[in-house]
């Protein structure tokens, strides 16, 4: 039984995790789903949902018995086809766990505890703040966080109360702290957001180029998959690029342990040896792109080719700290291969050149022509159950309008302010602040009033010193709508309300390859907690909202008018009624009618709807005015902070199997809590001789900002001069640690590099 496993050490239980994917990969089997069952008796009846973590967004079935839900198991008919990795089987015990918010709290005064309040009385309260904010300060006094948590149907309609409502485009979540680099890449690259692939090409690929991503922790059931594919066909290569040698490296046949912050001057040396040895594809970059130079401009694959001398692979050997003959191999692997799939997050991502690090991926796929054939694609992976579907599509970020429709573009905001009833000029044209900006201006008084709805930014924005201060600011009136009373946020919060969480109510999540499902209402939450959806149409009337603009009686009414919204984009999902969703396990968009099957894969004439039958090209990248993608010369720049001789060493962020995000979920469950309890940082074996550390010894890690005790794990993970964090434990908010240096392009900020020492504590 699950509780078995989980008495032995936690390397133990991910080798036989490891061993039991490469068994059933071998055998033809697939693993088990696993279930948990808190009662023996079987269950009155099955319920389908999506599960409550990672991006993946595997499909479950929920048991529920005398109206409490008791098992849990993969949907077989979903993406995921029955299996689930070991937090997703373990969700039973987060649903029915005894710490919940379930009932209106509010902290009277600053500083204050938080009490009881009735919903009125904290929905009369909440409405009163905002309405007078806005009547002394401006509608861009009130602001809205949001979370790739929260239900699709809860982010649109917030979208729609803060922008079309209230006048302001103050709505940002934190996708920004880890996808907003990818839809930039996406977005300057082919001029829409969100991969044009799906999971489909994981079975389908012959390379995969992994990067950025230490998939077999922070999405395992995808990497069982690529496992899977490299033992059903031993031909298959794996290309890991990663400064860390994690379990994803360790099934690689080449892992490149690259200084950290140099992996553009990698990709670009990739991109050279793929030219001079002549497995480029020019009959597919002569039709499908535009070379773009540093300024901008447009170029020829001449000055590309020129452009890429700077990189040669002897000398980015040097800048990488690598063995040269890895450039080489990689980029020949990666051109050769019948199809490459490449996978990326968040080392990818939040950094300084996100947006960059992103494009230079495209450029890899556009260069080879691997992209938009099964198993060939530049896929991101997504690091929230709905931050594509939920934030991304929805628009709800500073400089977003609902399907792909942008703020800045009057054409845009004339559509929107018809399709949701609104007076000429409703729609402000200012571009609201991105996240960090926005804690920054709540320090400031310039925002006064902020609901933060399914996120704990307390716990997750870096620098938090300076954010904590921002959060603690007198003037400030936070409301929190969160499930977990032992939320960081929590102690900031002035006001909370208690929402009823994953299957208590029903909504549509996407996940990160353009898949909608639905979870269905399958319990009755706890206490007093409600739908977020019934509480936001509430207090937008009661704040002064035409009650036309918010007239929704469930989720499934925002769901109908959100389809009708997306009809006619590239975004077109008007096809997936509520009826579909219910008897599908998941939908890939477009999906303009009810007939449609979904799109597996964009761009591609006969696949995508959205491309002409009679188009005279199969690949068109209609998100670009003449249908091309673009190479982009990008710079290759290092982080924002280097380490320096009075901080000589790399400090990154990580994640760990055991626990999703912040571990309030995770937290809840003592097999997970007792895998890992606490917060560590990883030393490489050199390094922690040099200091005379020995693992398990407490140390001092220290930066610029702040500086925090951990028991240090000495291996063989880290490559030397770099030293790693997770995140997770709220006792130990390591993001002190990191600085708030954003990406100029996507605002994300840099997790990943900061410049760090070490001594024993």
């Amino acid at each position: 039984m699950l509780y078995k496993v989980m008495d032995r050490s936690r390397r133990d239980f991910l080798r036989s995790m490891a061993m039991s994917a490469a068994l059933a990969a071998v055998s033809d089997l697939s693993l088990p789903a696993m279930a948990h069952a808190a009662d023996p008796d079987k269950p009155d009846k099955w319920v389908k949902g999506v599960c409550r973590y990672c991006g993946t967004g595997c499909g479950v079935l929920i048991g529920v018995k005398n109206g409490r839900a008791v098992a849990i198991q993969g949907d077989p008919n979903n993406h995921n086809a029955g299996l689930l990795c070991l937090k997703g089987s373990l969700l039973i015990p987060v649903l029915n766990c005894k710490e919940r918010v379930t009932q209106p709290l509010v902290r009277r005064q600053k500083g204050g505890p938080l009490t009881p309040i009735s919903w009125d009385e904290a929905l009369d309260l909440m409405a009163s703040k905002f309405k007078d904010s806005i009547a002394k300060y401006g509608p861009d006094s009130v602001a809205w966080y949001g979370s790739g948590q929260c239900l699709t149907e809860e982010s649109y309609l917030a979208n729609k109360i803060f922008k079309g409502g209230f006048g302001t485009n103050n709505v940002d979540g934190n996708p920004r702290l880890c996808m907003a680099s990818a839809v930039g890449g996406y977005t300057t690259t082919f001029g829409k957001d969100e991969p044009m692939g799906s999971y489909e090409d994981i079975d389908k690929a012959t390379c995969f180029f992994i990067i950025g991503s230490n998939t077999s922790e922070a999405h395992p059931v995808l990497f069982r998959r690529v496992a899977r594919r490299k033992q059903v066909e031993p031909g298959v290569k794996i290309i890991v690029a990663d400064p860390r040698r994690t379990n994803t490296s360790r099934i690689a046949d080449i892992h490149i342990a690259f200084r950290p912050g140099t992996d553009l001057a990698l990709m670009h040396s990739m991109a050279w040896v793929i030219i001079h040895e002549e497995l480029d594809n020019p009959r597919f970059w002569n039709r499908h792109v535009n070379f773009i130079n540093p300024e901008g401009q447009p170029a020829t694959f001449e000055d590309y080719k020129a452009f890429l001398e700077q990189y040669r692979p002897e000398k980015v050997a040097e800048i990488c700290q690598i063995p040269v003959q890895q450039i080489y191999d990689a980029g020949r692997i990666f051109a050769e291969s019948a199809a490459t799939m490449s996978l990326w997050c968040m080392g990818i991502n939040q950094r300084v050149q996100g947006v960059f690090a992103n494009n230079l991926i495209h450029n890899l796929h556009l260069l080879t022509g691997q992209i938009c054939r099964p198993g060939a694609t530049s896929f991101s992976l997504t690091g929230q159950p709905n931050a594509c579907g939920g934030v991304r599509d929805t628009g709800s970020l500073a400089h977003l309008l609902p399907a792909g429709r942008q703020v800045a573009n009057p054409k845009h905001r004339a559509e929107m302010e018809q399709l949701w009833g609104l007076p000429q000029g409703r729609i402000s044209p200012k571009v609201g602040p991105h996240t960090v900006a926005l804690f920054e201006a709540l320090g400031r008084s310039e925002i006064r009033c902020v609901i933060i709805c399914e996120t704990n930014p307390a716990h997750t924005l870096p620098n938090l010193n300076k954010f904590h201060k921002a959060m603690s600011n007198p003037d400030a009136f936070i409301v929190s709508i969160e499930a977990f009373p032992d939320a960081v946020t929590l102690q900031f919060a002035d006001l909370v309300l208690a929402p009823a969480f994953w299957c208590e109510r029903d909504g549509v999540y996407g996940c990160g390859e353009r898949r909608y499902s639905l979870t269905e209402k399958a319990v009755d939450g706890p206490g007093q907690v409600r739908p977020t959806v019934n509480t936001l149409v509430e207090f937008a009337k009661r704040a002064g909202v035409d009650p036309k603009l918010v007239n929704f009686k469930n989720a499934e009414d925002v769901w109908n008018e959100w389809r009708m919204v997306s009809k006619g984009t590239t975004y077109d999902f008007s096809g997936m009624t509520r009826e579909r969703l219910r008897k599908e396990s998941g939908i890939l968009w477009p999906c303009p009618s009810e007939d449609h099957p979904g799109t597996p894969m964009r761009f591609v004439r006969g696949v995508d709807p959205l491309v002409p039958a009679n188009h005279p090209t199969r690949v068109f990248f209609y998100g670009k005015p003449d249908g091309r993608a673009c190479i982009f010369m990008r710079p290759a720049k290092g982080a924002a902070e280097e380490p320096d001789q009075d901080y000589p060493l790399y400090l990154t962020s990580m994640r760990v199997i055991d626990h999703w995000h912040t571990a309030t979920m995770t937290g809840k469950v003592p097999e997970l809590l007792k895998a890992n309890p606490a917060a560590f940082v990883e030393i490489n074996s050199a390094d922690a001789a040099k200091y005379n550390i020995k693992h398990g010894e407490m140390v001092i890690v220290e930066t610029r900002r702040d500086a925090i005790a951990l028991p240090a794990r000495v291996s063989d993970i880290c490559r030397p001069g770099l030293i790693a964090v997770p995140f997770f434990d709220a006792k130990k908010l390591v993001n002190k640690l990191f600085l708030d240096a954003t990406d100029p392009g996507s605002r994300e900020p840099e997790y990943k590099i900061c410049a760090a020492r070490l001594r024993k504590a």
